[in-house]
């Protein structure tokens, strides 16, 4: 957009009159300030709403810098004297090009010198004079007085982790952990460097590198923080602690262990909001929800959330739990460890150094004259048996199990030496999850599915207009395609006929066959539903629920 027409658009949209644009171009003679510039301090529109109109009219991407984290391996491509005089900001290297954020897109001589300082094509985004400001202060000054002395002296690192520019990288790393909705934070010391990883989504995915002389003393600060005991550095530590990010309280659990090349840090990143989920936040389907409700309206019977680790199982038995914590109800849980803390709610963690292990942990609730009891997970004939007996005696009790089908959970306890009678009297419902990225909606695209999609999805070849959907990959999703995860599930409540083949011991096809008679939907019909919708992709499906990869 030229200047004639920057000026054509603002009175055709009535943000100023003939009289408005005369003035200011009287002040700009008198100045030597650029058009826009005055039209801004004069107030008629703010950089904001300049910003979005060049976009729309150049095609340039709007980015918000302060949603990015950008590695400083990226910074560093861009001299802090260049980023400074031309107020840019690179952002992201993308095969032989360079991604960099600038107010001004027809600013020639900006682009010209990033170009050869830096050895990459260049590829603008648009951003406002006043975001761009603000992240080269972020992004420049921390990284550039980062030098801290290697030292073992536990005094010397207690001074280095005081020191602001730690302080600020730990922070900063915790802070961006939480914006980008991650749910781990790994710092792992390389042979030559440190490398930073959040889990994404589910997916591990590298945020930056930093110098390894600065290993021990961001270790001692995120030590300090936890009340873990900097001097010992080669035996495996667990603490936690919390903090408080835009409102939202922030429980973070720390997990070091020593390696060869220094100490490895695990923060487990916790937001209260977003772990207690209703039961209609999880992502069940309408048929699913209801199966579940019907399940918690149950006085008694055991209920098994199944799936293997890190497919939400504790995310979903909270939310039952929460849905029908109740002032008349004794709810007491047992976890290995307590996730998150439960209002109203008696949570026991275990600790097998005080004689706290699941089987005895469960006989002493039996005690507690409890309502309702939830055991973290079922890993053994002992604390099978005890759990089972509770669901007898007039219990509601929810467990989980590592197995990767409904019927699977049945198999693997009468694999335990449970008995078949018993488990076939007590089992009120089954719900077998697993989580899957979500498509991105910014950069959501159609395409005709291939023959192998259209064969693994059971269509016909008559209708070769299958259309799929992907995400091509953009700022908002970090160039993955996907954003946000939701539930893939098979939820099923237990019936006589169930009961029946569970008593002869009868094999896992029979029992599918059973469940598909009463219109219980497999886990693998559930995620390519989600396919054909749009809300995951075939290539997801394929890795998370049939363990496949395309050829």
């Amino acid at each position: 957009m030229d200047r004639k027409n920057l000026e054509d658009y603002l009175l055709e949209e009535n943000y100023m009159t003939e009289t408005d644009l005369k003035r200011v171009k009287e002040i700009q003679i008198a100045s030597d300030k650029k058009l826009y510039e005055i039209i801004i301090d004069e107030g008629f529109i703010s950089e904001g709403e300049l910003t979005e109109i060049l976009a729309l009219s150049t095609g340039f991407p709007r980015v918000n810098l302060s949603k990015l984290y950008i590695n400083p391996n990226v910074i560093n491509l861009v001299p802090e004297y260049l980023a400074r005089k031309h107020i840019v900001l690179p952002i992201k290297k993308d095969g032989n090009s360079l991604i960099l954020a600038i107010s001004n897109p027809y600013d020639i001589f900006a682009v010209d010198d990033i170009k050869i300082a830096s050895g990459y094509d260049i590829q603008l985004v648009l951003a406002t004079k006043k975001e761009i400001q603000k992240a080269i202060e972020a992004y420049y000054k921390p990284y550039a007085d980062m030098v801290v002395n290697k030292t073992n002296n536990v005094n010397e690192e207690l001074e280095e982790a005081e020191k602001a520019p730690v302080i600020k990288l730990v922070d900063t790393l915790v802070h961006q952990a939480v914006k980008k909705n991650a749910s781990d934070i790994h710092i792992e010391p390389q042979e030559k460097n440190v490398r930073v990883r959040y889990r994404l989504d589910g997916e591990l995915t590298q945020i930056m590198l930093f110098d390894k002389a600065l290993l021990q003393a961001v270790i001692a600060r995120i030590k300090v923080m936890a009340n873990l005991d900097i001097t010992k550095k080669r035996v495996p530590q667990d603490g936690s602690f919390k903090l408080t990010v835009e409102n939202h309280i922030i429980d973070i659990r720390v997990s070091t262990i020593p390696t060869i090349n220094g100490e490895k840090a695990v923060l487990r990143v916790l937001n209260r909001d977003r772990f207690l989920l209703s039961i209609d936040q999880l992502g069940f389907n309408k048929k699913q929800k209801s199966c579940i409700y019907k399940m918690l309206e149950l006085p008694y019977g055991m209920i098994l959330v199944c799936g293997p680790t890190g497919c939400g199982k504790t995310t979903t038995l909270y939310s039952m739990i929460n849905h029908i914590n109740k002032s008349n109800k004794n709810i007491v849980t047992l976890e290995d460890p307590v996730e998150y803390a439960l209002c109203g709610i008696n949570q026991m963690q275990i600790n097998p150094k005080s004689g706290i292990t699941f089987a005895n942990g469960l006989r002493a609730i039996l005690r507690q004259d409890p309502n309702i009891i939830m055991v973290g997970e079922i890993r053994d004939r002992e604390t099978a048996d005890i759990a089972i007996r509770a669901a007898l005696t007039g219990h509601l009790v929810f467990s989980t199990l590592h197995t990767n089908s409904a019927s699977g959970a049945i198999a693997r306890l009468l694999d335990m030496g449970v008995e078949p009678y018993l488990l076939a009297s007590c089992l009120a419902g089954i719900i077998s999850q697993r989580l899957v990225r979500k498509t991105c909606i910014m950069c959501k695209e159609e395409y005709l599915a291939s023959e192998n999609e259209k064969a693994y999805m059971n269509v016909r070849d008559e209708n070769k207009g299958l259309r799929l959907f992907k995400g091509k990959g953009c700022n908002s999703c970090n160039f993955t395609g996907y954003s946000g995860r939701t539930v893939v599930g098979e939820v099923i409540n237990v019936h006589s006929a169930h009961r029946k083949l569970i008593s002869r011991q009868a094999n896992l096809q029979e029992i599918d066959k059973v469940s598909r008679t009463f219109g219980y939907e497999h886990i693998k019909d559930n995620a390519l539903k989600l396919v054909q919708s749009g809300i995951t992709t075939f290539e997801e499906a394929l890795q998370v629920i049939f363990q496949e990869s395309l050829e």
